[in-house]
Formats: structure tokens, C-alpha cells, sequence
């Protein structure tokens, strides 16, 4: 006895795939090489306020923002070399000015000549990104200006206190005679006294702080440097960047664990971003002691910069060297400050095309932020 199955009647495949297209929340798209949209969801209409003719009238590259669009262009002659486009981010204007961020998942079809695209909207994302990036650089600026100001007060509080201690120990109060003048030498001396153990214990409050916000204690490279890799595993599989470790001389470091983290996200994410056109980027990092000194050796092959141009400007806070849409200027900055706050050193030697090496010496037996 034949078993009879429950089936659905199966409408047309084509009436399918063009439901999905039509109702999807994201964008879909397909482009010509030739530079044109042939075919959009409403999505796309909705989203930028163009209607279809007035999409497919006009190169797609007038519809993308004036300073994205020769880094898209550059990215889009990937797509004819039959290489796809993963998580590609540029910014479109809409029809009323409004500037919409988009990220693109884009596939080419060399024979036809056609790129199938999907692009999700994600302007709110890159909104909150832009804010909290603001955030952490007013943070910083504040955190920097409030210890340089409290250390420079108590240093400028202290002097004039101890000179008039000092004063006090020149006077020869045997030769003077007022019982009442003496009693009030006595006081101005003892309260001299009490306002430089005052300026001492604020000082030992700020070391301790300081202590409390930079811990200094025994870090595991590899341990670190694994933490990095995973938080960002997607990033580095559709890089396809190599990256190879070697801290078999040198595997542990005195330093703050989050910012030793900080310092490698920061450095791998740059090497990715600023990646050479049509090469993977290859980074290298390795650590020794030399002489004493413990240090982190961190290169790539990337876009690198003239050195005789930007000079002492590569860790200055918003300092961008490259045309690239996504960049901040903050992350080298944020790099040197971990560093040189826990009294280390980071120097950089780079070419134009050639790629980036970056020398960071630790601190030799760190105990509190310089």
C-alpha cells in the first residue's frame, strides 16, 4: 500500500522569489557593471526617497556621498575581478540631503555581468558609535586635564608650604619676649604643618586612584592576544588577514591587562583597515627583552604613510592619514595614552605602501602611572 504524503500546491518559483524580493526589509538590489541599477526593492525607494525611474536613470555613484565616492569606486572594480564584497560600508545621500549609512554584502556574476547586492541601513548604529567615540574622547581630554591640574596644584600648593616651614625653622624665637607673639608663631607653624600632611595624603588619594584605574600586574600575551582574536573572529575571517604570533621569548609582560588588549584591537583593527587594495593583509607581532627593557614588536604590509609628513603627528588625537570613510583619528591616541601612562614608549616607522612597524618598550618594573 502506497503511503499517500500531504502536499501544498507549489505556486511558480518565480512568483516566490520575486515575493521575497518585494517584501524584504532590506535592500536588495542588482547593478550592471556598467555602473546602473537594473533592478531595486521598494526598500531602496523608500529608504532614499528616489523613485525607480529616477533610480535607474542615473549612475548609482551620484546617489553615494561626495567623499565616499572614489573609495567605492575603488572597491567596485573588486566586484568586475569576480571578487565579493562582504560588509562593505559607504554613505548614500537621500532625495530631501538626509545622509543614510549602509553596509553591502555584494556578489558579481562575471558572465552576466550583473552584481547582486543586499545592503542593511545602519545609520542608528553608526550614530551611537560616533556619540560614544565623542564620549571617550571628551573622557579622555578630562581624565588628562583633571590629574595633570590636580598634580600641578598640589605640587604648586606644596612649595609655598614648605618654604614658610622653612622660615619657621630660620626664626630664632628666643629673642622675642611677647608671650602672645610667640603663641601665635606656635599656631601659624603647627597649622603650616597640618596643610603639608593635607597636600601629602591628597597626593598618596591620587596615586591610589590611579592605582585602582590602571592595575599593573603579570599579563599572558598569548592569553591577551587570543581574547582580541575572538572578540573580533568575524572581522578576521572575512579579511582573510594572516597573522602571525610569536612570544616564545619574551610570553609575559608587567602592564594593565585591558589595556594591553586595548593596544592589540586597536593595532589589528588598523592593519585590516588600512589594508593595500586587492592584498590580504599579513600582520606580524612578536615580542622580546632587550637589555632589560620588554618590548612588542607589531608589523603589517598595509597602506603605511610618509613619515616626513606626518612626523610627530601619528598618535595626535583625530590625526587621519588616509581617505578611509570609517576613519576617526582615535585609535593610534588611544594606544600611545595606554602606554605612555603606565610610563612606556611607542615609536613607528613606516613607507607608503610598504607597511607599518610599530616598537612599544615597556616600562621596566612599572608600580604606578607616571
Amino acid at each position: 500500500m502506497t503511503k499517500k504524503h500531504n502536499s501544498i500546491p507549489n505556486p511558480d518559483n518565480t512568483f516566490i522569489f520575486e515575493h521575497f524580493f518585494e517584501i524584504s526589509a532590506d535592500l536588495l538590489c542588482i547593478a550592471g557593471f556598467d555602473g546602473f541599477f537594473k533592478k531595486t526593492n521598494p526598500a531602496v525607494s523608500k529608504l532614499l526617497g528616489y523613485t525607480n525611474e529616477e533610480l535607474f536613470s542615473r549612475p548609482i555613484n551620484e546617489f553615494i556621498h561626495i567623499d565616499d565616492r572614489d573609495f567605492t569606486a575603488k572597491v567596485r572594480e573588486e566586484l568586475t575581478n569576480n571578487k565579493p564584497l562582504l560588509n562593505f560600508e559607504n554613505r548614500y545621500v537621500t532625495k530631501s540631503g538626509g545622509i543614510v549609512w549602509l553596509s553591502w554584502t555584494s556578489m558579481p556574476i562575471v558572465d552576466d555581468k550583473l552584481v547582486y547586492a543586499i545592503a542593511k541601513n545602519i545609520t542608528h548604529n553608526k550614530k551611537l558609535e560616533e556619540e560614544r567615540n565623542l564620549l571617550l574622547t571628551k573622557f579622555t581630554k578630562i581624565n588628562k586635564d583633571l590629574k595633570k591640574l590636580s598634580y600641578n596644584s598640589s605640587h604648586d600648593l606644596r612649595s609655598p608650604v614648605n618654604n614658610l616651614l622653612s622660615i619657621f625653622s630660620l626664626l630664632d624665637v628666643s629673642k622675642i619676649d611677647d608671650p602672645e607673639t610667640l603663641e601665635f608663631i606656635e599656631m601659624l607653624k603647627s597649622t603650616s604643618e597640618s596643610l603639608k600632611q593635607a597636600l601629602n595624603d591628597y597626593v598618596d588619594i591620587l596615586i591610589h586612584e590611579d592605582k585602582a584605574i590602571a592595575q599593573v600586574e603579570e599579563v599572558d600575551l598569548n592569553e591577551s592576544l587570543k581574547a582580541v582574536k575572538h572578540s573580533i573572529f568575524s572581522l578576521i575571517q572575512n579579511s582573510k588577514v594572516t597573522l602571525h604570533a610569536d612570544f616564545s621569548e619574551l610570553e609575559k609582560i608587567n602592564f594593565n591587562k585591558a589595556y594591553l588588549e586595548s593596544i592589540f584591537l586597536n593595532l589589528i583593527t588598523n592593519s585590516i583597515k588600512y589594508a593595500k587594495p586587492s592584498c590580504s593583509p599579513i600582520i606580524s607581532i612578536y615580542s622580546r627583552n632587550n637589555n632589560g627593557i620588554d618590548q612588542l614588536f607589531f608589523s603589517d604590509n598595509g597602506l603605511g604613510f610618509d613619515m616626513d609628513l606626518v612626523k610627530d603627528k601619528v598618535f595626535g588625537l583625530h590625526q587621519k592619514f588616509h581617505n578611509h570613510i570609517d576613519s576617526k583619528g582615535i585609535g593610534l591616541y588611544l594606544v600611545n595614552n595606554h602606554i605612555t601612562s603606565l610610563g612606556g614608549k611607542i615609536e613607528v616607522d613606516s613607507k607608503i605602501n610598504e607597511g607599518t612597524t610599530f616598537t612599544i618598550s615597556f616600562k621596566k618594573e612599572t608600580t604606578e602611572i607616571s
